[in-house]
């Protein structure tokens, strides 16, 4: 079958037909270029998925991905990325394979059909030239056939003509003559040309029309097939990224099954344990006893004889109110509320012999503030919540035993690390000194002693630094229940145990001799409360300091909730002067309580330009 001898008069119609098949296959072109396009806008969705739900760094979200589920959830998002990455090489290949060689393919496609058109075109414009001048030499021979006959005709009439003059029949006969002689030439010159024409029009329909088809039809025949071949890479390209795509999927199902609910429980443990037992407890309180109180204006106490013995619940007392800030209970029992005593008019405290007297309580039973305490309704907070605001403490105090633990645990094991750091580095300079010694052209040696000293500084800063983590880590894990060998063994080398030296705040805010009328052993139980209620709260951050203060003159603080200053001393504010004349201050972590305020002078971190003055 071929077009040269089948389509040999359908020169038009395939002119359109191949015009027809690169138009399909520019459009397929468009079609493989939409779908590359599609397959980038894919890949790139899918990478801002995956981002978007990335844990973002040094943020909360980044700590909850120690779970098993999150930690798949995790895998689950990388696995997405490689997949959006897979999609990125199917764009990528079928833009290299497919788009850009059609495209150049359709360039030569198109040129070459032009070439053959041409080629057709200008072998109808010969036969048609050739047709032409037969037509016109047809044309001409019949003109001169028909002028020859009248010639002839015209002679035979004057020589019948006995009137006419014999010179005029031998001009008619000569005309004759003549003209016949040009017919003859012309059909001689017909005849020519029908015979090339002829030989034109076969060579036309039997040589040059096949041959120029043949070509078109060879061309139309590899465009059918490139179009063939780029199908079968465009399935090609998504088949090999198939195993890749399948590897990222069994990367899901496999962090999905890594999922472990019970590990998850455990690191739930781990993570909001306290380190509190459980309250104990509550003893039965026979109210059906006689209880003798002396009936004062400032006082709870009994005489020695007949007094009654507070009882808490042995161990469990203190215990009972575990979730409560203890700075309610220490407010109500240790707040100065009478107007504080004015500054010594001499210029030096010492001067008076007494000192300035001490603020007097208001005569209000202590037994009514305890009542007030019990029954004012406890906000429960979780651990979380017992956290006031502020900086959080160096030694992390504000957290639950165990919580505390785990942060000291884990400062200690980063300060190893800084110390590695810094000893690496050391090492580092010191062999680069030897080799300055060794060969002075390459260095002064004596350049690399500042940074050697600095680096030697900055190792014994950080040990002492790890000491300070280490004492904390071994109080709070010598104060923590007996962990299992396992959890001892996670401590490393932070096993051994020391002494528990806890420093009771109640013994700082003992009621002062003459503001009530109790007896000692009274004393000794509510110090004995305070003590076991402050015992539940020793991690419990203090209020942060909001400046600093001077004394001005000696202060001997005799009374419940007052603090003994000394002249020229420098201490901590945590609380302004509220219009009643006392200031709170603070010496050590757990040594607080309130100054007259003219006894001080004020400097707030908020008038930092200035210091403020209460005289």
């Amino acid at each position: 079958m071929s077009w040269g001898t089948e389509l040999w008069d359908q020169f038009d119609n395939l002119e359109k037909h191949t015009q027809w098949g690169i138009d399909i296959l520019e459009k397929y072109i468009k079609f493989v270029k939409e779908r590359t396009e599609i397959e980038l806008s894919y890949a790139k969705q899918l990478r801002n998925l995956s981002k978007k739900y990335q844990p973002k760094k040094n943020s909360k979200e980044e700590e909850e991905y120690k779970y098993t589920a999150c930690k798949a959830f995790l895998s689950t998002l990388n696995e997405m990325n490689d997949y959006a990455g897979q999609h990125e090489v199917i764009s990528e290949n079928m833009t290299s394979q497919i788009t850009v060689d059609l495209m150049r393919y359709v360039q030569e496609l198109k040129q070459e059909r032009k070439s053959n058109f041409h080629d057709g075109r200008k072998a109808q414009q010969h036969i048609e030239t050739c047709w032409k001048q037969l037509e016109s030499s047809k044309r001409r021979f019949e003109r001169d056939c028909k002028e020859a006959d009248r010639a002839q005709q015209y002679f035979e009439k004057m020589d019948a003509d006995i009137n006419v003059t014999k010179a005029d029949v031998e001009k008619a006969r000569q005309q004759a003559q003549l003209r016949h002689q040009m017919a003859e030439d012309s059909k001689a010159d017909y005849s020519s040309i029908l015979q090339r024409f002829n030989q034109e029009q076969w060579e036309y329909y039997h040589t040059h029309i096949p041959n120029i088809f043949q070509k078109i039809q060879e061309m139309e025949e590899r465009r059918i097939v490139r179009i063939g071949e780029s199908m079968k890479t465009y399935a090609e390209v998504d088949r090999q990224v198939i195993p890749i795509i399948g590897k990222c999927l069994d990367g899901i199902v496999k962090a999905a099954e890594s999922i472990d609910q019970k590990n998850d429980s455990q690191l739930v443990v781990e993570a909001y344990k306290s380190g509190f037992e459980p309250p104990g407890d509550i003893e039965f309180e026979d109210y059906t006893q006689p209880m003798k109180r002396t009936v004062s204006e400032n006082s709870l106490s009994s005489s020695k004889e007949g007094k009654p013995e507070l009882k808490f619940g042995g161990k469990s007392r203190g215990k009972l109110w575990p979730f409560i800030k203890k700075n309610k209970l220490m407010s109500l029992l240790t707040s100065p509320h009478q107007p504080p005593p004015p500054p010594p008019a001499s210029a030096s405290p010492s001067a008076v012999p007494n000192g300035p007297q001490s603020p007097k309580q208001q005569k209000e039973p202590l037994s009514h503030r305890f009542n007030e305490f019990m029954t004012s309704k406890p906000k429960i907070h979780c651990f979380r919540s017992l956290k006031r605001g502020g900086a959080t403490p160096e030694d992390f105090s504000n957290l639950p035993p165990e919580q505390r633990r785990k942060k000291l645990q884990q400062k200690v094991d980063d300060l190893n690390k800084e110390i590695q750091k810094e000893m690496d580095q050391r090492d580092a300079i010191t062999k680069m000194k030897d080799v300055y010694l060794k060969n002075p052209q390459m260095g002064d040696p004596a350049s690399l002693d500042h940074k050697l000293a600095e680096a030697t500084q900055n190792i014994e800063k950080l040990r002492l630094e790890t000491q300070k983590f280490e004492a904390w880590l071994a109080e709070v894990e010598g104060r923590l229940p007996a962990r299992s060998e396992q959890a001892r063994r996670q401590s490393g080398m932070y096993e051994a145990q020391t002494h528990q030296t806890v420093t009771n705040c109640a013994q700082d805010r003992e009621s002062p001799d003459g503001s009530y009328t109790e007896e000692q052993s009274q004393e000794s139980e509510l110090k004995v409360l305070a003590t076991d209620f402050d015992d539940e709260f020793d991690d419990e951050e203090p209020l942060p300091a909001i400046g600093t203060c001077k004394a001005l003159y000696t202060f001997e603080g005799q009374n419940e909730g007052t603090i003994s200053v000394v002249e020229g001393e420098m201490l901590s504010v945590i609380e302004e002067d509220k219009g009643d004349g006392w200031t709170r201050i603070r010496r050590s972590e757990d040594e607080e309580g309130y100054v007259p305020t003219s006894y001080v002078e004020v400097y707030l971190d908020k008038n930092a330009k200035g210091a403020k003055t209460y005289i």
